[in-house]
C-alpha cells in the first residue's frame, strides 16, 4: 500500500470527523439541528448526492503498486476497479456512444486500396458487425440489462435492512425525508450501475484528444475537487478560530496584530499569491528530481500544496466574523460572571466562547466548500492549479476549450466536467442552505 500526502490527510480527516460525531453524540444543542436536517427532505437527498461523491473520493484515495505490474505504477482501488476504461484506449476524439472516430482520415482497405472515411474505433462497439443497424438497440438493450441489474443490487443491499428495521419495530414507519433518501438511491444506484455496464462496450461520455476515456476522467476528476475543498478547510480553520477567537476576546494589541495581518493579507491578490506559491513548488520539484520519480508523486503534491496556499489565503473572512461574534460574547451575562467567579480565561475560551461560535464555523464551513471546487476549476483554467497530469474538471475544461472553436465541435469534454461539477456544487449548496437553517439561532428562533 502507497500512502500520499493528500491520502493521509483525508484519512485524518475522517478520523476528526468521527470522533467528533462520538463527542457530540447526545448534546442537545446539537440534537436538535441534527433532527431539524433530518427531517429535511432537500437537506438529505443533498447529503446523499455527496455522500456518494465522497465515497468514490474514498476509493479513489487508496493507492497501491500492483504486485504483477512491471511498471511499478501507482494506482487506485478506483483504477483497479476501472482497468478497462484506462486500457481501451482509442486514437483520437469519438463521439459518446460512437463506433468510429470523430475525423475522417485515409483508411487502408483489405486489398490493399485506400478508402476517405470514419475509420472504426478499437474498443467502442467493436462486438458490432453492422454499427449502422445495430448500434440503437444494442444501447437500448444493454442499457435495460444494466439497469435490472442496478435494481438487482439495490434489493439485495436494502431488504435486510428492511427486514432488521421490520424485526425491531413491528411497523416501519417512513418519513417524508426518508421517503425523499430511499428514492434518491433508488435513481442513483441504478443509474450509475447502468452507465458503468455500458462503459464496458461503448466510451459513453466520448474519448478525448489522445483517445482517453472522458467518463474516466470525469469520476477521477472527483477527488481532486474533494480534497480541493476538504483539505483547505482542514488548513484553514485552525488559523481561523484561533485568530478570530483570541481577537475578539482580549481586543487590544492583541487584536490590532490580528486585524494587521489578516488585512494586509486581504490586499495582496489571492491568484497572484497562488502562481507564485504555485511557481516556487514547480522550482523546487525542478532542483530535487530524485525526490519525485513518479509522476503521481509529483502531483499530489503540487495538489497539496494548492490546498496549503488556498486555506493560507481564505481563512480572513471566517476570521472576521468569529471575531464579531466573540465581541458580543465577551460581554454576554455568563461570560461576565465567570470572569467574576475568577475562572481562567482558558478556561472561558474553550467552555463558554468556543463552543457557541461553532454553528458559525460549521455554516461558513459548508459554504465554502463549493467555491473552493469552483476555484480550482478556475484555477486550472488559466494554469496556475493542479498538476496537468492530474485529472481535474478544471484541466478538463483547459483542454477542450480550444476544440470548442473547431468544426466538427468537441463539445462532450466540457459537457462531462460541467455536469460532474454542476451536481456536486448543487448538492453541497443545497446542503449549506439546509445546514444554515438549522445551526443558525436566528433563524432557529424565527
Amino acid at each position: 500500500m502507497v500512502i500520499l500526502w493528500t491520502d493521509a490527510l483525508i484519512f485524518l480527516l475522517i478520523v476528526i470527523i468521527l470522533a467528533l460525531t462520538f463527542y457530540l453524540r447526545g448534546k442537545e444543542h446539537i440534537k436538535r439541528p441534527l433532527q431539524k436536517i433530518a427531517g429535511n427532505k432537500t437537506g438529505m437527498v443533498s447529503l446523499v448526492i455527496l455522500l456518494f461523491f465522497v465515497l468514490i473520493g474514498v476509493l479513489d484515495s487508496v493507492h497501491f503498486r500492483p504486485v504483477d505490474d512491471k511498471s511499478n505504477e501507482i494506482i487506485s482501488l478506483l483504477d483497479y476497479w476501472a482497468a478497462p476504461l484506462r486500457a481501451h484506449g482509442e486514437k483520437t476524439y469519438s463521439a459518446p456512444f460512437a463506433t468510429t472516430l470523430y475525423s475522417k482520415e485515409m483508411m487502408i482497405q483489405p486489398d490493399g486500396s485506400s478508402q476517405w472515411g470514419y475509420p472504426r474505433l478499437e474498443f467502442g462497439g467493436r462486438h458490432l458487425d453492422r454499427p449502422e443497424s445495430q448500434l440503437i438497440p444494442d444501447i437500448s438493450k444493454k442499457a435495460l440489462v444494466g439497469l435490472i441489474q442496478g435494481v438487482a443490487l439495490i434489493a439485495f443491499l436494502l431488504l435486510p435492512l428492511w427486514f432488521f428495521f421490520k424485526a425491531r419495530h413491528r411497523r416501519v414507519m417512513l418519513t417524508p425525508a426518508s421517503k425523499a433518501v430511499l428514492a434518491t438511491v433508488f435513481i442513483i444506484i441504478p443509474v450509475s450501475y447502468t452507465l458503468c455496464y455500458l462503459s464496458g462496450y461503448y466510451h459513453v461520455f466520448g474519448t478525448d484528444k489522445v483517445g482517453e476515456d472522458v467518463f474516466y476522467q470525469a469520476i477521477k476528476s472527483i477527488r481532486t475537487g474533494l480534497v480541493i475543498g476538504t483539505l483547505t478547510t482542514l488548513v484553514m480553520l485552525p488559523m481561523a478560530i484561533i485568530f478570530g477567537i483570541l481577537a475578539g476576546f482580549f481586543r487590544g494589541w492583541i487584536d490590532d496584530v490580528i486585524q494587521y495581518i489578516y488585512t494586509t493579507l486581504n490586499s495582496i491578490p489571492s491568484v497572484l499569491l497562488i502562481a507564485a506559491s504555485i511557481l516556487m513548488v514547480q522550482v523546487y520539484m525542478a532542483n530535487h528530481e530524485q525526490d519525485f520519480t513518479s509522476v503521481i508523486v509529483r502531483a499530489d503534491m503540487r495538489l497539496l500544496f494548492l490546498c496549503l496556499i488556498l486555506g493560507v489565503t481564505s481563512w480572513t473572512g471566517l476570521c472576521r466574523l468569529l471575531r464579531a461574534e466573540t465581541l458580543k460574547l465577551r460581554e454576554m451575562e455568563y461570560v461576565q460572571a465567570a470572569h467574576a467567579l475568577g475562572v481562567k480565561q482558558g478556561r472561558i475560551l474553550v467552555r463558554h466562547i468556543l463552543p457557541n461560535v461553532m454553528h458559525i464555523v460549521l455554516i461558513s464551513v459548508v459554504l465554502d466548500f463549493s467555491s473552493l471546487v469552483l476555484a480550482e476549476a478556475v484555477l486550472s483554467y488559466i494554469n496556475i492549479g493542479v498538476d496537468p497530469a492530474t485529472y481535474s474538471w478544471g484541466n478538463m475544461i483547459n483542454g477542450a476549450r480550444l476544440e470548442m472553436a473547431r468544426e466538427p465541435v468537441v463539445w462532450w469534454s466540457l459537457t462531462a466536467a460541467f455536469v460532474f461539477m454542476f451536481a456536486l456544487v448543487l448538492a453541497a449548496n443545497l446542503f449549506a442552505d439546509t445546514v444554515q437553517d438549522a445551526f443558525d439561532p436566528r433563524r432557529s428562533s424565527r
